[in-house]
């Protein structure tokens, strides 16, 4: 197994840890948990880089890093909307957005075609992390909202964008 996909292994077997150092309670757990999750995100950004600078891209990191991004965005997003700071329809509005676009590419496939994350994609992973990065401070909720907000409309903008840009894959199923 090459570097960038123990990366990503490792991404994976962080978010349980994650989720149980939310859980389990003891003081200043969610800073713990908030260093697991920076982390974690890091593993995203290195693992990415060194495959793609020494194509060392596999179809185990095609697979497997994405479903990592999504992962650990959805772990941290179901405690938000478990402690209250983040309504549960904008988390679905994520979930939605990810099946439809994973839907998407499905088919894409299906048809020898590959749809690569497009700019609004990376925009979307970047603000999302940064925003639930922020969302781990008990920012005031006028702060918090604006972090919901962004996560919202650009998760909506991308999804958008995907199937505009590939109408064609749809119209043509």
């Amino acid at each position: 197994m090459n570097l960038p996909n123990k990366l990503t292994l490792l991404r994976i077997i962080l978010i349980p840890i994650f989720m149980g150092v939310l859980y389990w309670g003891f003081p200043n757990a969610q800073y713990v948990a908030l260093a697991i999750f920076i982390l974690a995100s890091l593993t995203d950004l290195l693992d990415g880089k060194i495959a793609r600078k020494y194509n060392l891209v596999t179809d185990f990191g095609k697979f497997a890093d994405p479903l990592a991004d999504k992962m650990l965005v959805t772990a941290a997003m179901l405690w938000f909307v478990e402690v209250g700071q983040m309504p549960a329809w904008a988390l679905l509005i994520v979930i939605c957005r990810e099946f439809a676009v994973s839907g998407l590419r499905m088919i894409a496939a299906d048809k020898g075609r590959v749809i690569a994350a497009g700019w609004s994609g990376k925009v979307k992973t970047a603000s999302t992390m940064v925003c639930l990065v922020l969302m781990f401070f008990h920012l005031p909720a006028v702060w918090n909202g604006a972090c919901v907000g962004i996560i919202t409309v650009t998760t909506l903008y991308s999804g958008v964008e995907y199937f505009w840009k590939n109408k064609d894959v749809i119209t043509s199923a």
